[in-house]
């Protein structure tokens, strides 16, 4: 579905990536384990061609480097950014329509399904996205890409300063999208649910690709935990 190979991107004359390799099957959830700075996130903006790379990156044997990530998007790739990014004037039913795809038909995603994943957002429906706390507003994102109806979402940093019960929660609602059909490709540091829902694992350092493997190889693997992903 998802195939990435010998992709380098640059932020000016600053190389980030080097060579990474990543495979996402269809209906399969990925984790892209790290700490911070060893190059996840710049992975899933050039795919998103946020950020210009070079190598290859195709979406069901057609090349996606070089496009706008307008086109990125409408191939069926959804993109949740870290920052939220949310419409903070509008109310959280107008983020949501936002996010629909124009004369896109047969969705299998609705309003109603929004609001039954998550309830607070049907309380909230009519409340101006600026004032909603940070776990409302990552819910509020998550469904706004979901409602473009995409085959493989890209979501970082899902859990970033949410409380342990929240937490639980997006790692349940991870699973049903999986349920659903979709692909996720998952930018995480928490390993416990990264390693919970994830049928494989990548785990970057300085901008390569240091192991791949399943949740239980990377259990068992004390090195790459101790040197690439524990404080």
């Amino acid at each position: 579905m998802l195939r990435i190979q010998d992709l380098h991107a640059f932020y000016g004359k600053s190389h980030i990536l080097h060579g990474v390799d990543l495979e996402v099957k269809p209906g399969e959830i990925v984790s892209l384990l790290g700490r911070n700075g060893s190059g996840r996130s710049t992975t899933i903006k050039t795919i998103m061609g946020l950020v210009t790379g070079q190598g290859s990156v195709k979406w069901k044997d057609q090349e996606l480097l070089g496009h706008k990530t307008y086109d990125v998007a409408r191939r069926g790739l959804g993109y949740v950014p870290e920052s939220r990014d949310v419409f903070p004037k509008l109310t959280v039913e107008q983020n949501l329509k936002l996010g629909m795809k124009s004369g896109h038909k047969n969705s299998r995603w609705s309003l109603d399904d929004m609001y039954q994943m998550f309830p607070r957002l049907k309380e909230r429906q009519h409340t101006e996205a600026g004032v909603m706390s940070g776990g409302e507003q990552q819910m509020l994102t998550l469904c706004r890409t979901l409602m473009g109806d995409p085959d493989l979402i890209m979501i970082d940093e899902p859990t970033e300063g949410l409380a342990p019960k929240i937490v639980e929660l997006v790692g349940e609602y991870l699973k049903e999208l999986q349920k659903r059909g979709l692909a996720v490709l998952l930018v995480e540091q928490k390993l416990t649910i990264a390693l919970d829902i994830s049928q494989r694992c990548y785990v970057m350092g300085h901008g390569e690709v240091v192991f791949h493997g399943t949740p239980d190889e990377l259990r068992a693997d004390q090195y790459t935990r101790k040197e690439w992903l524990e404080v």
